[in-house]
């Protein structure tokens, strides 16, 4: 049966990150037919930024997004029949939901609006901790005892069945906390169609939708490689998946807006924040080397026969610890020697600031930008940058500034400043942790009155289903006359965070292709290609139905983005950095785009 006459869902996402689009809810609801529409609005920076926000009001806390969104769109959504789940509740998704009837009230209006909460562990930390969880940084090895400063939040990644619970009790609205990013898609699904706990390749599929859409325009064109190959930047579509009982699906988006989907938007996507092919998740273990994606018409692509099986025992906790206080400044460094002054300027900096000991961390980073013999002004310059990081704003504070100020007639020639040593912030560190299932304690709330508890499902004793790692057979490696050529005439790539880490996902669009990148992209060569990345651990895995082969960097983003010190904190530039590398390729894969 074609998917255009299968029995579907259709769960359309209108927010790929706090800050995305305002109306791409409205733009869903009225372009359209939709049944469920989701919001993913969490990320670990997010988590930080509603922390602040619940510091000076505990009534905040969670993304008021949504609000003005559901204002809006409320009444459409009831005429229609629409769904509304979001993770927009954050750290309070009791006050977003009555934030929510607020809403509802000026209206006059009267949707069944449910929340859930047990993902907050920070009232249990300490209890939990005494009962034997270490909460170890999953990227340092450390137990939480040994952090340097307290935990500021701590939330679990709650699955869908808190949500599914939700909806069958005709549940219109779902405000959920720290869900995973797929459980706002997973949780319909299941509950349109009845699914069990064990339906994994059911569940898989759901979950490889989410992880699709999840990031709004991402899926739809955003930020692909092969840009010149969209029609239009101007209304870029926002995704939807129409997913199938079987959990196959198919995604879109609304006829006449701009953007593309197409398998190498949708490629883009699944090849975006990810480790290994098998991607965790507390409902399902889903197997992303095994599915199949194709094109079926314009703006439409198919995903099928993604496998899932038993998810572990455990669930990711996202904590962040206060990290101290951060400051940092970029300047321009012009002419000859220009490293040699940018290494007299700082240690005379550092000098008249008191001292380099009293910081915790010194980091700099000299980008010889200036061109020799250079044809004009503006090319005659490189770039320097200082950041430091010290447990209090008294040292790493504003008061920098006046001392940057102080050499601006007292220190080398042609330096000017870019970016002014400023206030400074705090920032928080992310810590990335497990704990055993057994503790996660998840309730739902509807209409403020009934609660259910969720059991996890890896505590149900259900039959243990596994998959194996999928090895798919290649075509020979090109051979013949090469040309140097940039990696990005002939692959895409995307790249992003994975709290401290980040990962770079690269792929073709031929088998001959993927064969070559195989063959010749090893972690050796992608350390070689990427200098300044050789002294990070860093991982390889296959992606052979995608053509596509993922790199994972460990500890490239130190301590997660709120710390990181890189000019990329979020690492989403290091993908087109690799496809600007040129290298020895075989004419007979040549693309030009």
């Amino acid at each position: 049966m074609a998917p255009q006459d299968r029995e579907k869902l259709i769960v359309a996402n209108c927010s790929g990150f706090y800050g995305d689009k305002v109306s791409a809810a409205r733009d869903l609801v009225e372009g359209g037919r939709i049944d469920v529409l989701t919001g993913d609005y969490l990320a670990e920076l997010t988590m930080v930024i509603l922390y602040r926000q619940m510091l000076k009001d505990p009534k905040r806390g969670f993304v008021n997004t949504i609000i003005t969104q559901m204002e809006q769109i409320m009444g459409s959504c009831m005429d229609k029949g629409i769904k509304v789940v979001t993770n927009a509740g954050g750290l309070n998704p009791k006050s977003c939901a009555e934030a929510m009837h607020e809403v509802a009230t000026k209206l006059g209006l009267n949707p069944k609006i449910a929340y859930i909460d047990g993902d907050d562990l920070i009232p249990r930390l300490a209890g939990l901790q005494d009962q034997g969880e270490p909460f170890l940084n999953m990227d340092k090895g450390m137990p939480l005892s040994e952090a340097p400063f307290p935990a500021a939040t701590a939330n679990a990644y709650l699955g869908c069945w808190g949500i599914v619970d939700a909806m069958n009790q005709d549940a219109d609205i779902v405000i959920a906390p720290r869900v995973t990013d797929a459980a706002v898609v997973m949780g319909p699904a299941a509950w349109k169609y009845g699914w069990k706990r064990d339906d994994y390749d059911q569940l898989a599929g759901a979950l490889a939708a989410g992880h699709i859409i999840e990031c709004g325009c991402q899926a739809t064109g955003g930020n692909y490689s092969f840009f010149k190959e969209v029609p239009s930047f101007v209304n870029v579509g926002y995704p939807y998946a129409e997913i199938h009982d079987d959990g196959s699906f198919v995604v879109g988006k609304h006829q006449g807006t701009g953007g593309l989907v197409s398998v190498g938007t949708v490629t883009a996507q699944m090849m975006y924040e990810i480790r290994k092919p098998e991607y965790l998740n507390p409902d399902v273990i889903g197997h992303f080397d095994t599915m199949k994606v194709e094109q079926v018409a314009d703006d439409r692509v198919l995903v099928s026969e993604v496998k899932g099986s038993t998810p572990t025992d455990t669930h990711k906790v996202c904590i962040n610890v206060a990290g101290g206080h951060k400051n940092s400044m970029t300047i321009a460094v012009h002419g000859l020697d220009a490293e040699d002054k940018a290494e007299t300027f700082t240690d005379a900096f550092f000098e008249m600031a008191g001292g380099k000991d009293q910081f915790d961390k010194i980091t700099t980073e000299f980008i010889p930008t200036g061109k020799e013999n250079p044809p004009t002004n503006e090319e005659n310059f490189s770039l320097f940058r200082i950041n430091m990081v010290a447990k209090d704003a008294s040292i790493s504070g504003p008061h920098l500034g006046r001392k940057m100020i102080e050499m601006g007639l007292a220190n080398v020639p042609g330096f000017s400043v870019m970016s002014p040593v400023g206030k400074g912030q705090a920032f928080i560190r992310y810590w990335p942790a497990l704990i055993d299932s057994k503790h996660i304690q998840e309730n739902v709330y509807v209409d403020g009155a009934e609660m259910t508890v969720v059991t996890p499902t890896n505590q149900l004793g259900l039959p243990v289903v596994s998959v194996d790692r999928v090895k798919a057979e290649t075509v020979p490696v090109p051979s013949g006359p090469t040309e140097k050529t940039a990696l990005g005439r002939i692959f895409a790539a995307r790249s992003g965070d994975k709290g401290g880490s980040a990962n770079v996902g690269i792929w073709g669009t031929t088998p001959e292709a993927y064969s070559f990148l195989e063959s010749f992209l090893t972690v050796q060569k992608f350390k070689e290609l990427l200098p300044d990345l050789a002294e990070f651990e860093v991982e390889r895995y296959e992606f052979a139905n995608l053509s596509g082969l993922n790199f994972y960097v460990h500890g490239i983003l130190q301590d997660g983005v709120s710390s990181s010190t890189r000019m990329d904190p979020q690492a989403k530039t290091l993908g087109e950095y690799l496809r600007a590398k040129v290298v020895d390729i075989p004419v007979s894969i040549k693309r030009v785009c």
